[in-house]
């Protein structure tokens, strides 16, 4: 009896260990991926369901809204793997990032440029069931996802190239649907831009200090003392530009209810900024997840009303 009692405990234990030897393993790289973050994948979402309501009236086409839906997770995730490849020599000299699976070696460079490729691969492969013109498009989100990572160096402005990397799939969306990027869709991919140089100006705040120290440039140094001022003014910028599409796509009233609930969060977050405090600069910064949801609510709200009318 007790031989065929330790035989079932070890055969059944042994798995469990591998089981675990096995996510131990894969801790790192989904680390790398940020997928225990979903913050970044929400704000990179929520423009792409603005594009796709809009394009396609309310009633976005379900292949290409399963498309980009998976595409933003994947290139999200990209583009973690490549900034943190891109930042493995600074990463360790800021102290959020001190930790971050490339810094502390529990992922090689080898791996998280082949991580990079595979989900680069893997988002090109979903496009590959969408119109040619998507395809070739496509193209420009890896190159702008791929560099934006070293603009840092270069620029005080690599938030404004951030909006242009997660703006992108706007005008992608607008192709997919309608087969072409009308005015409408050019003001949204413009809008996006505003937006992110906010949200990503109150982000840069947090590291400031870090980034002044070592070198590193943001939106957040080349404005100094203004940052606040900046940001409100990009806010307002960002608000206007929407108005101005809901006039001129006719946007109902549910439309413009969900524009003053994003206002009543922008002006929440210029007092989490107020005394540029880095806990709550990064909480403003998440609070965009509700600037953004509540847009969409808005568009969506627009369309469910238009079609029982």
């Amino acid at each position: 009896w007790r031989p065929a009692r330790c035989w079932s405990v070890n055969f059944f234990c042994r798995p469990w260990r591998n089981e675990r030897s096995v996510m131990e393993r894969l801790l790192p790289y989904l680390y790398l991926m940020r997928l225990h973050k979903p913050i970044g994948a929400l704000l990179l979402l929520w423009p792409t369901l603005w594009a796709l309501w809009i394009a396609g009236q309310g009633s976005p086409d379900p292949l290409i809204l399963f498309v980009f839906v998976a595409g933003v997770l994947l290139m999200r995730s990209a583009g973690c793997v490549i900034n943190d490849y891109a930042d493995r020599d600074i990463d360790r000299h800021v102290q959020r990032t001190r930790e971050r699976p490339l810094t502390t070696g529990q992922v090689s460079e080898r791996a998280a440029l082949g991580l990079f490729a595979v989900l680069c691969l893997i988002a090109f492969g979903l496009v590959l069931l969408l119109d040619w013109a998507v395809v070739l498009m496509s193209l420009v989100a890896v190159f702008l996802a791929a560099t934006y990572p070293f603009m840092k160096r270069y620029t005080y402005l690599p938030q404004v190239y951030l909006g242009a990397a997660f703006g992108w799939s706007i005008p992608m969306a607008f192709m997919a649907e309608t087969g072409g990027v009308p005015a409408a869709g050019w003001m949204l991919f413009v809008v996006n831009i505003l937006w992110t140089t906010a949200y990503d100006t109150m982000y840069a705040m947090v590291d400031r200090p870090d980034d002044l120290r070592i070198g590193v440039k943001s939106t957040a140094i080349l404005f100094g003392e203004t940052d606040r001022v900046a940001v409100g003014i990009l806010q307002m910028m960002a608000l206007a530009g929407l108005i101005m599409l809901g006039r001129q796509l006719g946007l109902g009233w549910v439309y413009y209810f969900g524009l003053a609930a994003a206002a009543g969060f922008a002006v929440y977050e210029q007092y989490l900024i107020k005394d540029r405090e880095p806990a709550l600069c990064f909480r403003a910064f998440l609070n965009n997840n509700w600037f953004g949801a509540v847009i969409f609510a808005g568009i969506l709200g627009h369309y469910q009303l238009q079609s029982l009318v």
